[in-house]
């Protein structure tokens, strides 16, 4: 017998034996047996909307709204990670980042300017963007920030969502921005390009050239719909598996110089301050990382028995190579399933069986990509970094299982 074989006897074994008995709650009457007829089946449904919405019943599975900055247009909202399957965010469920409100763009007044050591200044239109090629890919996206709340010195009660929702992944559309800056002719002295913002914030970040006309993308489509306001409404740059604030929304000037300009974007913020006072500047592609979704923090087992553990993992550095999950506080450590898609800089689901015996327990994931770097222990990424230094943190994530079936936070 092949080891995948016993593998899956053994699956089968568990789900057998766990389940027995789980979706029962009560005998069903003889009468209801023969006479399965439901009060939804005695009453038309209601008619056709314009655009479809969740079900009335589902009003609890949505953003986390934290408290505004320093105004109300300042600050995040999450997306609710464990309230989700699968690896795509409903466009309404997408993490949001602003720094000074979502603005209300014409697509019909709004212009991009690509311009600097060009030999073509060229302005477009969203209508002639649309006329361009078209590509569509699914990548995540990561606030540097994510994730931050765990930079502390104890493990904060808060939900998967509450700690790591500044990330989302959707299916991106839009044009090449190799074939624009290719139009416009870029000098060979123009090494670094400044993409700028058109919303209040006036945000921009400096971009290696070579990056951006190899995975650049202009997105005009989320979801197979127009990408919506909060996310940059009527195009917003996506360079794939890099910091989200590089993905700069409501684009509408990108200028080709010869070095880094050193913005407030990039300089006051979003950089990891280290213990010598230093910072690392520049921090472009997000590291490999994982959560366990479910269970997970603020939610409460149903006794012992069988459970799927299940999770995400991604890596600004290309796909997931494997994904481990340590059910006793990391002293053991078993592959999870990876059931696919498997994609680059993209969110990957892992799962794996668990039959719980009901005693206190730890679980935690660690995943790996395709380039051998490894999810640190949570006290490995504390110890790089200064106090207070919340970005970038992938640092392993532990929830303590309690035997009154609690699920909480923790640091291992």
């Amino acid at each position: 017998m092949t080891k995948d074989s016993v593998s899956k006897t053994s699956r089968r074994g568990l789900l057998q034996a766990g389940l027995a008995g789980v979706g029962a709650i009560a005998a069903a009457p003889a009468m209801a047996q023969q006479d399965y007829i439901t009060a939804a089946m005695k009453t038309p449904g209601r008619p056709f909307s314009p655009y479809g919405m969740p079900a009335t019943y589902e009003s609890g599975v949505k953003r986390l709204v934290g408290p505004p900055g320093v105004n109300p247009g300042t600050g995040s909202s999450r997306t609710p990670l464990e309230m989700l399957e699968g690896i795509i965010t409903p466009s309404g469920l997408h993490y949001e980042r602003h720094h000074n409100g979502v603005p209300d763009i014409d697509p019909a007044a709004h212009r991009l300017l690509i311009h600097g050591l060009v030999k073509n200044p060229l302005e477009f239109s969203i209508d002639a963007l649309m006329r361009y090629p078209r590509i569509s890919a699914m990548h995540f996206m990561e606030c540097g920030g994510n994730s931050g709340a765990n930079s502390g010195p104890t493990p904060p009660p808060l939900t998967a969502g509450g700690i790591h929702g500044l990330l989302s992944c959707s299916e991106w559309t839009g044009v090449k921005l190799s074939l624009l800056l290719d139009e416009a002719g870029v000098q060979p002295e123009g090494k670094w390009m400044l993409a700028e913002s058109g919303d209040a914030a006036g945000l921009s970040r400096s971009i290696p050239l070579a990056a951006a006309h190899e995975v650049g993308i202009l997105a005009l489509y989320q979801n197979g719909e127009r990408i919506r306001p909060e996310q940059g409404y009527p195009v917003r740059l996506l360079m794939p598996g890099w910091e989200g604030n590089l993905n700069i929304k409501w684009l509408h000037r990108l200028k080709v110089v010869p070095g880094p300009m050193n913005t407030k974007d990039e300089t006051s913020k979003y950089s990891l301050l280290q213990p010598d006072g230093k910072s690392r500047q520049f921090n472009f592609p997000l590291p490999v990382k994982s959560t366990i979704t479910r269970p997970s923090g603020n939610m409460t087992m149903s006794g012992a028995g069988y459970y799927e553990v299940s999770g995400l993992a991604w890596s600004g550095h290309g796909a997931i190579a494997k994904v481990e999950v340590s059910l006793d506080g990391g002293k053991t450590w078993a592959a999870a399933d990876m059931p696919g898609p498997v994609l680059p800089q993209c969110l990957t689901k892992f799962r794996i069986n668990w039959d719980w015996d009901g005693k206190p327990a730890t679980i935690m994931s660690r995943a790996t990509d395709e380039k051998g770097n490894v999810q640190p222990p949570h006290a490995v990424w504390m110890a790089q970094y200064a106090p207070g230094q919340a970005y970038q943190n992938n640092g392993i994530q532990c929830w303590a299982i309690g035997a009154d079936n609690t699920v909480k936070n923790a640091y291992a």
